[in-house]
């Protein structure tokens, strides 16, 4: 092309220049269009981000994905929303008396259990058992210093929710009664005192991780980056460096996700650098005792990430999605969409993801 207006520059005059510059800007602008309209693909896999709805005047962080048909999600201004055919059609509510809250994390069972919390103070546990017809408060904490980042269960009945620090020590909240009942888990170990600044995000509820048998896995950042395991539903805890970016109050793990009680995904980076990617994901083969980089990372700052099975992999955040197909050790783009939270059906392949508009969007890879 240059070479071509080199020439044309010598034997034609400005205007039939300017006539095969703009004939050639309509050809790009269609080519453009074209491939806009198309599903996105990326070496050789085919996918599809479908649109399934959007609420005004939200942001969405809390998901959870029950199955194929059931899920749950929640945001600011009190907005708890759910699905029961895969995400065609939502049902929206506040509960009374909670209107202005910001619930970043939920916890659903079925069509008609589900457990939310919010951030900031007061923090409150609320809970139906009626589709979300109607809430009962079942936890407040008036603690001026009080913020609950993420909340996730072994099974039915056992769960635990842990918060930000108060004078260094890492507040944790415990049910043995599917969520009826919250008790602050009492532990003198020294593994949950944190560092000055260092804490959990709660950008999408998910830095928080349990799996069958008492295995849990709290990711941290700020000054530090920590993950903090315990093998025996949160009794006793050990300690272990995640050398993701960190050491500002914007970077560290905002997301993780373990398929097994060995292999798991951090990922996060700095959320005032969006499209930035340094140090932003890490791999785990001994359930989090030691991390190592990805061959080649995510493409930005990501605030969630899910496993689709041992192979296949899903990150996201403000400034798009990235898939891998080998446990993590690569990644490539799927879209440049905004999204803050992800999540795989727990009995299931639906994968939904939420953003800060209130958009609801399923992946699909055909």
């Amino acid at each position: 092309m240059i070479n071509c207006l080199i020439t044309l520059l010598y034997r034609s005059k400005w205007s039939e220049i300017k006539n095969i510059i703009t004939l050639n800007n309509m050809k790009m602008r269609k080519l453009i269009i074209l491939f806009a309209c198309l599903p996105l693909v990326s070496l050789g896999q085919i996918f599809r981000m479908e649109s399934l709805a959007s609420i005004e005047m939200t942001s969405l962080r809390g998901l959870s994905v029950v199955s194929n048909e059931v899920a749950w999600v929640s945001g600011s201004n009190g907005m708890i929303g759910k699905t029961e055919d895969g995400g065609q059609n939502w049902e929206w509510t506040q509960p009374k008396g909670f209107e202005e809250l910001d619930f970043r994390d939920i916890e659903a069972f079925d069509e008609k259990k589900a457990i939310v919390i919010n951030a900031g103070s007061p923090a409150y546990i609320l809970m139906t058992e009626d589709g979300g017809g109607k809430w009962k408060k079942v936890y407040q904490n008036l603690d001026t210093a009080i913020f609950l980042d993420g909340m996730s269960f072994w099974d039915k009945k056992n769960g635990l929710i842990f918060g930000d620090p108060i004078k260094n020590k890492m507040q944790l909240l415990k049910t043995t009664n599917g969520g009826y009942n919250w008790t602050e888990v009492e532990t003198d170990s020294l593994s949950l005192v944190l560092a000055e600044d260092e804490a959990g995000f709660a950008a999408s509820g998910s830095t928080i991780k349990t799996l069958d048998g008492g295995y849990t896995w709290i990711a941290t950042g700020g000054s530090e980056s920590n993950i903090y395991f315990s093998n025996d539903y949160a009794e006793t805890w050990n300690k272990y460096p995640c050398p993701i970016l960190q050491g500002e109050a914007s970077q560290g793990v905002f997301s993780i996700d373990f398929i097994d009680e060995k292999n798991g995904i951090a990922v996060g980076g700095d959320y005032t650098k969006e499209k930035e990617s340094k140090n932003n994901a890490l791999i785990t083969t001994d359930g989090g005792q030691s991390w190592f980089k990805p061959t080649k990372s995510v493409l930005g700052y990501r605030s969630g990430v899910a496993y689709l099975d041992r192979e296949t992999c899903y990150a996201t955040g403000v400034s798009g999605t990235d898939y891998s197909k080998d446990g993590g050790k690569t990644w490539r783009r799927v879209s440049l969409q905004s999204f803050n939270a992800i999540q795989k059906a727990k009995k299931g392949n639906l994968i939904l993801l939420v953003g800060n508009k209130g958009q609801i969007s399923r992946l699909i890879e055909e």
